[in-house]
């Protein structure tokens, strides 16, 4: 198998203008058509981005921060105050359901940047020659 030698992506870069729902490549297109559904292609380089497998990792991970800020604040109140339930539902429940929103698309952004960057999934700029098998 012969490998073609690549220009290094740098993985930092992608992933902050991943976070800004931005091209990895460029960072001036729009990585997103709609809320959650990657563009084909970024619509100033016309770098492409349908390769991307995000699959249910970009909800893993938004799961795992909002959990990490919620659940801290909410015991520290609960300790310091007592208050009752209907006020937690009142407090936590919106805060909660917007942080997961909020942060959900920024996450995406950032994983389908990583991928991109590390060469994943078809990301890859230079396709793969596979030497022939002289025994075949």
């Amino acid at each position: 198998m012969v490998i073609a030698e690549t220009k290094r992506r740098d993985g930092l870069t992608a992933l902050l203008r991943g976070l800004q729902c931005r091209c990895p490549a460029c960072g001036e297109g729009r990585m997103f058509r709609a809320f959650l559904k990657v563009s084909d292609h970024c619509p100033a380089c016309h770098e492409e981005l349908h390769h991307h497998q995000a699959d249910d990792a970009p909800a893993y991970f938004d799961m795992l921060i909002v959990g990490h800020i919620v659940v801290p604040i909410v015991l520290s109140v609960e300790i310091a105050f007592a208050p009752p339930y209907w006020v937690h539902a009142a407090l936590w429940l919106p805060l909660t359901f917007s942080l997961a929103v909020g942060l959900l698309q920024p996450i995406k952004g950032a994983i389908v940047a990583w991928q991109w960057a590390n060469r994943m999934h078809g990301f890859d700029a230079v396709p793969v020659k596979v030497a022939s098998n002289p025994r075949s």
